[in-house]
């Protein structure tokens, strides 16, 4: 097995023309459903009205969104100027300035659910990624997210959960494979399954989710990279391990919440997967503050 093995193919990185796309496409979006064809309580303030806003945190969290919020006012207002006081994964405490802002009135208005929403959904999950993250300091131990995502933020949650210290799975169905109970069954067994995988994309890895010792050694047999042990509980973990002595990289799924996280973290387990992440992550409490100038 290639010892520079990956879980996933291409992660989220602002500097990929695909993920700015992506970012202009989903502030596109979310300004289009908010306005339509005009802010009319905005429309309350005299067009030529100045202000400038400050953006707090009402409680502690793990900051995440900057280029979102920075999409938003752009395709608004690209006059409103931005004054970042602090960056994506710094830890933030209660009433502490994230940003200020300046330009005109009904702008900084039109724009701030928008830019909040995405900021504090954001920093939810680096949030929750920082809190899994620590535990599993100090180990060889990865924690993976999954493809459990809110629709349309696929690749802005898996940066927020780069951005608090986890590690991305596959972004889709398009870069690795994941070879589950349904694919096996339709494929006629693992190793066709696998034999299959590697015949569509030998550069892609294959991964195999298993539900008993008897099924992982039949993906040993057929030489996948991963191995998924799904709902494995401790014993059986335990036997997983000498069983794989080495073969394949492990990676343990199933009901891993942060409360229990740390029993399955045991040496000899690569990764530790959950949807947790990103489907159960809590909006940060963020407030916009306005004075007309």
């Amino acid at each position: 097995m290639p010892s520079n093995l990956k879980t996933t193919g291409p992660k989220p990185h602002l500097n990929d023309p695909q993920f700015q796309a992506d970012i202009e496409s989903s502030v596109r979006q979310a300004l289009k459903e908010d306005i339509r064809d005009g802010d009319i309580t905005a429309m309350l303030i005299p067009e030529e009205s100045m202000a400038i806003a400050t953006v707090i945190t009402r409680e502690q969290a793990v900051v995440c969104g900057q280029p979102w919020v920075d999409e938003v006012f752009n395709q608004l207002d690209p006059k409103v100027e931005i004054e970042w006081l602090v960056r994506d994964g710094d830890d933030v405490q209660p009433d502490q300035v994230l940003f200020n802002l300046k330009g005109s009135a009904r702008s900084l208005l039109t724009g701030e659910r928008t830019a909040l929403n995405f900021l504090q959904t954001l920093s939810g999950t680096a949030t929750t990624a920082r809190q899994y993250a620590k535990l599993v300091e100090g180990t060889d131990i990865k924690i993976l997210d999954t493809r459990k995502t809110i629709p349309g933020l696929r690749l802005a949650q898996k940066y927020a959960v780069k951005v608090g210290g986890c590690h991305n799975h596959r972004i889709g169905l398009y870069d690795a494979f994941l070879i589950k109970e349904n694919h096996i069954a339709a494929c006629g067994g693992i190793n066709k399954a696998v034999e299959k995988a590697k015949e569509i994309a030998p550069e892609k890895p294959v991964e195999v989710e298993v539900e008993s010792l008897d099924e992982l050694q039949q993906v040993l047999d057929a030489k996948a990279d991963i191995v998924m042990l799904d709902n494995f509980d401790l014993e059986m973990i335990q036997q997983a391990i000498t069983l794989n002595s080495g073969q394949a990289k492990l990676e343990v799924s199933g009901n891993l919440e942060i409360e229990n996280i740390t029993k399955k973290a045991i040496k000899g387990i690569d990764y530790l997967s959950s949807g947790s992440l990103t489907k159960h992550c809590k909006a940060v409490d963020f407030s916009l503050r306005i004075t007309t100038k």
